[in-house]
């Protein structure tokens, strides 16, 4: 049996008080409900302790009847004084009936009204209903309404007097205004909150035990297992859009080649180094001396170069041999802009000398912030060392996951789209982005995907998931100048430390990975 009454997924819903939130979710996992609850404990409240109206615009007349009956269930559970569930027609501020159309046809409404003089109201969507009003806006499955973008817009005057906007929906594609308004809060476009909810998530946190208490009936593993089984051969091959929240995706690059010339800076350039196997095993002090003599030939002139007024921040990806490992320092202009002066590319180097080249030139980074390191595999040696060297507040030592990569990549995107980033003008970089597709709705490198280089050999888009790893830092990692501040004990990315941190609020058990930087979503 569950204790409380809502579960804990549905908790963070409610709990999360940002002026915009937006939720994607598997079908039937009870995020409605949990919006019925919280909006009756607003709109019974006095206006003191917070209390407003409450307007719900559904895709749907059915749905409309269900969230209402829900919102009347929540008021007499929570023994609020309520009115009988009232359908009738709109009516604006001055009482007269809104017609929609022809005269004889006017906007159906089904609404509770509570002592505390507020009310929730259900109403066709429509954007013109929305405009004048103040309260809390609810736009469920958002998704299939017909003019979402219109009802979101006419919505947001709202925050300018305190108002609170939720969006509630299953996926319809990914190129559905629902999903694009998604990308935009994961870019930093639009501020707000996202959270994510799969029925394998709410099942795990108990909404088929849910059913069974409701039900009266025993629950068990076997008959769980069932329950699953059947609701994923139901929906087939939509079951990935419709119950595990990915939205069905289009054909093709995730970034066409016209966005990222867009952003190519003919003045910077990428820097190689590529050594053979008996280089590995030269003596230590002969390796140390070989590759800092190339530091000073290749890097110290470019390093000098470096603005020393501006903040830094790097990101690498990591491989011993056959692919490649890359450094993507990036500096942040005064007009907020993001430099990359150079990328740095190692092929068949040893774990020891990957380190020598980055602490030369992390340590000579002017106002050093923070990094991003790849710590999957034999990386995650380099990123620990690279932490221990620097501080755990200032490296992230990320094992990507297909969250990471569903906030991460559209950040990515956006910064090629506005133009708000320049990186080095190379063919290979060039190709490594272009090996960004589209697997299962989030936007990654295929693990068989490669393309081959310049010099012949193979690639897996190590350059693109450095500079990914960079536009990270910049934007999730907030420490202070490296020469202002000593490194902090405990780094805000540690575990029980992050949701306050986070755009985005995890609700994955395996979202965070070691000290947390595997993904971060809701």
């Amino acid at each position: 049996m569950t204790n409380a009454v809502l579960l804990k997924y549905q908790q963070k819903w409610v709990a999360d008080k940002s002026p915009l939130k937006v939720c994607e979710k598997g079908r039937r996992t009870g995020i409605t409900w949990a919006e019925a609850a919280d909006d009756v404990l607003i709109a019974s409240s006095n206006k003191k302790a917070g209390g407003m109206n409450v307007y719900y615009f559904p895709q749907a007349k059915e749905d409309a009847i269900e969230y209402i009956e829900s919102c009347g269930k929540w008021a007499r559970a929570f023994n609020h004084v309520v009115s009988d569930i009232v359908e009738g027609d709109w009516e604006d501020e001055l009482g007269m009936v809104l017609p929609v159309g022809d005269t004889d046809k006017f906007i159906k409404t089904y609404k509770v009204e509570f002592a505390s003089g507020f009310r929730i109201v259900a109403l066709s969507s429509a954007p013109s209903r929305a405009r004048g009003k103040q309260g809390v806006f609810v736009i469920d499955e958002a998704a299939f309404h017909p003019n979402f973008s219109g009802v979101l817009k006419a919505v947001m005057a709202s925050f300018l007097r305190g108002g609170l906007i939720r969006v509630i929906s299953t996926h319809d594609g990914d190129q559905n205004p629902f999903n694009e308004l998604i990308n935009e809060i994961h870019s930093g476009k639009r501020t707000g909150t996202v959270h994510h909810y799969p029925f394998k998530l709410a099942i795990k946190q108990g909404m088929y035990k849910r059913i069974c208490e409701v039900n009266d009936e025993e629950w068990t593993q076997e008959k769980e297992d069932a329950y699953v089984k059947k609701a994923y051969g139901l929906y087939g091959d939509d079951a990935a859009e419709e119950l595990d929240a990915v939205p069905s995706q289009g054909e093709g690059t995730y970034l066409p080649r016209m966005l990222i010339e867009g952003i190519m800076n003919p003045s910077t350039k990428v820097i190689r180094v590529i050594r053979d196997n008996e280089f590995t095993y030269l003596p230590k002090h002969i390796r140390e001396a070989e590759i800092n003599d190339w530091c000073e030939e290749y890097l110290l002139p470019l390093l000098k170069k470096l603005d020393p007024r501006l903040k830094y921040w790097f990101g690498s990806d990591f491989a011993r041999s056959g692919d490649v490992s890359s450094i993507s320092p990036i500096q942040e202009k005064r007009d907020l802009h993001l430099h990359v002066p150079f990328i740095v590319e190692m092929r068949n180097m040893p774990h020891e000398q990957q380190l020598q080249i980055l602490y030369y030139i992390v340590d000579r980074l002017p106002r050093f912030m923070s990094g991003a390191m790849d710590a999957r595999g034999n990386g995650e040696y380099v990123a620990e060392a690279a932490a221990q060297k620097y501080g755990s507040t200032r490296i992230a030592e990320v094992k990507t996951t297909q969250e990471w990569y569903r906030i991460n990549m559209p950040r990515l995107k956006a910064h090629h789209e506005d133009k708000t980033m320049d990186i080095p003008k190379d063919a290979d970089v060039m190709a490594d982005l272009r090996l960004i597709r589209k697997d299962k709705g989030v936007a990654k490198i295929p693990d068989d995907a490669r393309a081959k280089g310049a010099d012949g050999r193979l690639r897996h888009g190590d350059s693109a998931i450095s500079i990914a790893m960079a536009t990270f830092a910049v934007a999730c990692m907030d420490v202070a100048p490296i020469e202002w501040e000593a490194v902090n004990d405990k780094s805000r990315w540690d575990e029980g430390n992050n949701e306050s941190n986070w755009r985005h609020t995890p609700d994955h058990d395996d979202d965070y990975i070691d000290r947390s930087f595997g993904g971060g979503a809701v």
